[in-house]
């Protein structure tokens, strides 16, 4: 079905995605408690800390993503690997608040920003008919390390401290990505892309839309507000699990164990998107994509039986599944791939910004007296608003023609 090359573009985005979960809310969520511990400070203060420098990330990321329009891929992902590694080095220096800023955007801006960024572009970049089922494959990389690190890293602060697990991931980080990036894509460059056949001549006709075009289209908006509900409410429940722990008396193990649930799912999900998408497009599976994420919101409302975390967290991964997918796939689709990276890195930035707004707003309700329950019905709210906005343009995402 690939090509050496395609195997190996699919390969670099498993890596980078994989990796890219160091710098992701349900892994920096793991710490919330250590973190807080050792600077004695409350939910609220370690959220509005987080938001903030989550937020401003975001902002760097629209400057900087773009230039992977503009330069080889391999240098790109060499400059991002060293500076997660020095990001991770540097979280596990945390020791005020100020540090913590620091860190927090480090990490944000380099693991889920810009790691994610490079591999999502690459792919859709590369990959035209079989773009879906190339995200998807790339994105299993983020969903096996949900499923792995979890557990893993709850085991490892039980037998070590937890800044030493982050040298370790340092070192890690800057040895082998260089070393894998160098023997995956060190040919690629802004024009390489996937062979296709005579049936495929359409997609060279697609008008390719500039970013300041983009943002002047209302369709945009709409698809976007659809896009941010999953990373601003997936990012609450993550950086806060202790917090739900706590109010739905589930003890400690729960939420880690069912992470591997919301990661089974996840990748069943990508694994089965990926092949729809490439028969029925993008535009067509969105208005599915959120579908289970608001039935999420109702069980964390309604039940408070430890079995119902798993549910919950089962339920959100499938979402997380078409999201991942989706969030590359639609914007190639209807605006074209020449100035991909452009584009990309605007939506990451607003994905970015999302989860800074889910921290912001999670921790200031919390502190605000909110129980777990009224929190999930402002979520429900906001996801049951996107979609009816969705359902009356659903039919005006097409692209446009030259």
């Amino acid at each position: 079905m690939f090509n050496s090359l395609s195997l190996k573009v699919i390969i670099f985005g498993f890596i980078f995605t994989f990796f890219s979960s160091f710098g992701q809310s349900f892994f920096l969520g793991l710490f919330n408690s250590s973190i807080r511990e050792t600077l004695s400070i409350t939910h609220g203060q370690f959220g509005s800390i987080y938001a903030s420098a989550t937020l401003l990330s975001s902002f760097l990321l629209i400057w900087v993503g773009k230039k992977i329009d503009d330069i080889n891929i391999f240098k790109f992902a060499f400059y991002v690997t060293l500076l997660l590694s020095f990001s991770c080095f540097f979280f596990s220096k945390i020791s005020s608040i100020t540090f913590l800023f620091i860190a927090v955007f480090l990490m944000r801006f380099s693991g889920q920003g810009l790691m994610s960024h490079t591999a999502t572009t690459t792919i859709a970049r590369y990959f035209t008919i079989s773009r879906g089922k190339a995200l998807s494959a790339g994105w299993f990389g983020l969903s096996t390390a949900e499923f792995i690190l979890p557990v893993l890293m709850v085991y490892l602060l039980t037998i070590t401290a937890w800044q030493n697990i982050w040298i370790l991931i340092s070192i890690l980080t800057l040895i082998f990505l260089p070393i894998a990036s160098f023997f995956l894509v060190k040919k690629l460059d802004f024009d390489t892309r996937e062979q296709v056949g005579p049936s495929a001549s359409d997609i060279k006709k697609i008008k390719q839309w500039k970013r300041i075009e983009v943002i002047k289209d209302y369709r945009f908006y709409i698809v976007c507000l659809n896009m941010l509900a999953m990373p601003w409410i997936a990012t609450g429940v993550f950086v806060y699990q202790s917090f739900i722990t706590e109010a739905k008396d589930w003890g400690s193990f729960v939420i880690a164990q069912s992470f591997m649930v919301y990661s089974i799912l996840s990748v069943i999900t990508l694994l089965g998107s990926g092949f729809l998408i490439d028969k029925f497009t993008s535009r067509k599976l969105l208005i599915f994509m959120n579908i289970p994420l608001l039935i999420s919101t109702l069980i964390l409302f309604y039940f408070d039986n430890p079995i119902t975390s798993f549910i919950f967290l089962g339920l959100i991964g499938i979402s997380n599944g078409l999201a991942n997918v989706l969030g590359s796939s639609t914007w190639a689709e209807i605006y074209g791939v020449k100035f991909i990276g452009s584009i990309k890195a605007l939506t990451t930035a607003l994905m970015v910004f999302s989860t800074a707004f889910g921290t912001a707003l999670f921790g200031f309700l919390i502190d605000g007296g909110f129980s777990i329950e009224q929190i999930a019905i402002v979520s429900f709210i906001y996801i049951f608003i996107a979609l009816i906005l969705l359902f009356f343009v659903r039919n005006k995402l097409n692209p446009q023609y030259i």
